[in-house]
């Protein structure tokens, strides 16, 4: 029997990547408009203050259909960490 050991990173890094070529197997495409849990979940924050204050500063885009539905733009999100991503030295 053989293990393997990878660091955090790496092995979410790993599941992303296998995700994603299913879903292009599969043809599935996500969705662009996500519920504050979702985005949540994608910004790794537990927090629904801290969401609620970066949309209300205008750092993630988000629509209200309803008074008490809000949602999320993925792509938003994405772009948001990608902004605030640290390059190596």
């Amino acid at each position: 029997m053989e293990v393997i050991c990878l660091e955090d990173r790496a092995f979410f890094e790993l599941i992303h990547e296998v995700v994603e070529r299913i879903k292009d197997k599969q043809n599935v495409k996500s969705d662009r408009w996500v519920s504050g849990d979702e985005a949540m979940q994608k910004l790794r924050i537990t927090s629904k203050s801290t969401l609620q204050k970066w949309r209300d500063q205008g750092k993630i885009r988000f629509s209200q259909p309803e008074k008490k539905v809000i949602l999320y733009d993925t792509q938003s999100i994405e772009d948001f960490i990608n902004k605030n991503a640290k390059n190596t030295f």
